[in-house]
């Protein structure tokens, strides 16, 4: 790895700004979803373990003016101390002389919590004044945010530029993944893409085709790649207007050697709806009034064959409405069929996105999976290709 990490950490007796990302769910004041909590709680304990002083910095909501309690990171504390099994403190502001009193106050091995930085503008301005006030508070940075890494805010990007800065462990592992999957991966490579729209995800076809031999489309974007090639897809899902850009997509991906797959068949359907009337028909042969609301068993079972002989996959978006079945079919079967290689040692699976993660717990397979990342839009623009400032900032 080229990014700095904390086994390059000298920790103890030292105080610790370690940024985190707590924007998580909450019902009546209290963290209805730990998942993001608990993949950070291995950074936490290792930094009070070997007795760093540590003080959390993150950001909840998109307060507009200033603190408010709707966005108060208070009752996350709570949430920390549960999961930690050790007390967490909290201090009301993130700068200022309440976070300066609460830091001195901290004992080796001691956690505290700090208030939301976006109460402060300087936040997401990336203000170098503010980053010196945050900065003032601790000796050692520590990023475990991959999920706002995508920002250049100064608690994600700021600090890194003044303070040693390291990785923490769930970024680690975060980039690790995401190198292994796409930057210097086992071949072949094979990556699913799938969701609603070819727009939303231009940038990630365009990277995607340059680095993977196998580029397989499903959702409402596999219709409008097959309406590209003549298919008539009745009242389905389809960028009509886009029809030349996937043509575009589909002729730079042969140019490269990525082959481009399609579904060959269709769970079609006249309702939107969870146990609609459905048949199984070819891609060519579905009915003006019909939409495609899945893939067929004959596209399962090609895709099933082709990861067979891939050793890499990457997964963003779904291969159909698995909300509702019986639409859950066919992002079901390849989830298992990965999974179940994944176990067997034959292949390394990355997946994310919300709907990607879903569809896999869903199948019951997401623990099978090699990574799953819960980052959302950091892990699409790595995907894409993209540069992200948390990150840049913390290569040797």
């Amino acid at each position: 790895m080229s990014f700095r990490t904390l086994d390059f950490a000298l920790v103890a007796g030292k105080r610790v700004l370690l940024r985190l990302d707590l924007n998580v769910p909450m019902e009546n004041g209290r963290v209805s979803d730990t998942t993001r909590i608990e993949r950070v709680a291995p950074t936490l304990r290792e930094l009070s373990g070997k007795g760093a002083k540590t003080i959390v910095l993150s950001h909840f909501g998109r307060p507009k003016n200033g603190p408010d309690e709707e966005n108060s990171l208070r009752g996350i504390a709570d949430a920390l101390t549960q999961i930690l099994g050790r007390p967490v403190r909290f201090a009301s502001d993130c700068v200022g002389p309440e976070a300066e009193s609460a830091a001195a106050e901290l004992r080796n091995g001691d956690i505290l919590l700090l208030e939301n930085t976006r109460f402060h503008a300087g936040e997401e301005k990336n203000d170098p004044g503010f980053v010196r006030q945050l900065a003032s508070l601790g000796d050692i940075y520590v990023n475990d945010a991959f999920s706002a890494a995508h920002r250049a805010h100064a608690s994600t990007e700021g600090l890194a530029r003044v303070l040693p800065a390291y990785a923490g462990r769930g970024m680690q592992a975060e980039l690790e993944a995401l190198s292994a999957a796409l930057d210097s991966p086992k071949r072949p490579v094979a990556a699913i893409v799938g969701g609603a729209k070819i727009s939303t995800k231009l940038d990630l076809l365009a990277n995607l085709a340059r680095k993977v031999e196998f580029l397989i489309i499903g959702g409402g974007m596999a219709n409008t790649f097959l309406a590209s090639r003549g298919f008539d897809v009745g009242k389905s899902l389809c960028e009509k207007n886009l029809l030349n850009i996937a043509r575009a997509i589909t002729a730079s991906a042969a140019a490269v050697g990525c082959r481009i797959v399609l579904p060959i068949d269709a769970v079609a359907t006249k309702e939107f709806k969870a146990g609609a009337p459905s048949r199984v028909v070819s891609v060519s042969q579905v009915a003006d009034d019909e939409m495609i609301l899945d893939m067929g068993p004959a596209s399962v079972a090609e895709i099933g064959n082709l990861l067979a002989g891939v050793k890499t996959l990457v997964w963003n978006g779904p291969f159909g409405a698995f909300e509702h079945k019986p639409f859950d079919a066919g992002t079901n079967a390849i989830a298992r069929v990965a999974a179940m290689r994944t176990r067997a040692g034959k292949l390394l699976t990355v997946a994310g996105g919300g709907d990607t993660v879903s569809a896999l717990n869903q199948a019951g397979v997401a623990d099978d999976f090699t990574y799953i990342s819960t980052a959302g839009g950091a892990f699409l623009e790595w995907m894409e290709g993209k540069t992200l400032p948390g990150v840049e900032a913390l290569r040797v």
